[in-house]
């Protein structure tokens, strides 16, 4: 074979090898590109987090037909769910003899915040999870419904309702005397719950829509998660928020209808979740507890607790 038949044969070779060199190199960088072999199924960008988990569904957990005496339960957390916690304690107790519940009610980020230390077994809360607590491998159930109530004390000369656009202004700053609402021409004195309260978040995404709270000398914010304390602050000129089983029957303060709407009705629009935080996986007394708040007897405890 002579020289030049060799040379064409040599460049054709390193011309299919270059092809199939080149057709491999845009193979490998489709699959990365993709994550996989389906078209659009994109790879998480390098130390990006994967998308956060769905809620734990509550069927998840199965009503415990008995529960070894001895175990212990602890909680803290929301101050909203004080009632449920101790409808739940009295009733889980009694059903399974010999097992305790301890509840403490700190607040919703202090309860996160010792689940997370390990100190309690569940946190109480009055807001959902947010994608840094699911990324620490906390989950939640979700286990009654609830309605924030607005108020002021039963000697505030104010006797009418608010629209949804007042009540934010009135806590935004931009209304600040009562005679801006109908009322009679008082300072408003606005009663605001501590930032680590669940409700005081609730609240803020939902009033203030992205707004801040105003700042001022009509604004008190209270140093602790607690609405007794915000009750007797309400004086004949302040205005607050709770929820509504802690105000329903209050004899020193008033509901204020929103929209013309009382909390009790359908579609009062101060409405959340509330819910249970545990960390994956649960434990047996975690599942055990989950399973009875979420069967129809805790279910039936916790509508006990809020008539």
């Amino acid at each position: 074979m002579g020289q030049k038949n060799e040379a064409v044969i040599l460049i054709g070779a390193l011309a299919i090898t270059g092809v199939v060199v080149a057709g491999g190199g845009w193979w490998l960088w489709q699959r990365f590109q993709t994550g996989g072999e389906n078209p659009g199924e994109m790879v998480n960008e390098p130390g990006q987090l994967p998308p956060p988990p769905e809620l734990q569904a509550s069927d998840a957990f199965v009503a415990p037909t008995q529960v070894p005496a001895g175990t212990k339960v602890t909680i803290d957390g929301s101050t909203s769910m004080v009632n449920i916690n101790e409808a739940l304690k009295a009733q889980f107790q009694q059903t399974f003899p010999g097992t305790v519940v301890q509840t403490d009610a700190q607040g919703t980020d202090k309860g996160v915040v010792n689940l997370i230390l390990g100190k309690v077994d569940l946190s109480a809360s009055s807001r959902p999870l947010t994608s840094q607590e699911q990324a620490q491998g906390l989950a939640a159930v979700p286990v009654a419904s609830d309605t924030i109530a607005v108020m002021v004390g039963r000697q505030n000369p104010f006797a009418g309702g608010l629209t949804s656009a007042q009540l934010r202004d009135i806590f935004t700053g931009k209304i600040s005397n009562w005679s801006e609402v109908g009322g009679p021409n008082n300072t408003i004195q606005v009663i605001n719950r501590p930032s680590e309260s669940g409700t005081q978040q609730t609240f803020a995404a939902q009033v203030l829509q992205g707004q801040a709270f105003g700042q001022g000398a009509n604004f008190q914010t209270m140093p602790r998660d607690a609405t007794t304390p915000i009750i007797r602050a309400l004086g004949s000129n302040g205005i607050s928020y709770a929820t509504y089983g802690q105000v329903e029957n209050q004899q020193t303060a008033r509901i204020v209808p929103i929209d013309s709407l009382s909390p009790n009705q359908e579609n009062y629009p101060l409405r959340r979740q509330l819910f249970y935080f545990y960390k994956t996986p649960p434990s047996p007394q975690v599942e055990a507890f989950l399973g009875f708040a979420t069967s129809p007897q805790g279910q039936q405890a916790i509508t006990n607790a809020f008539e």
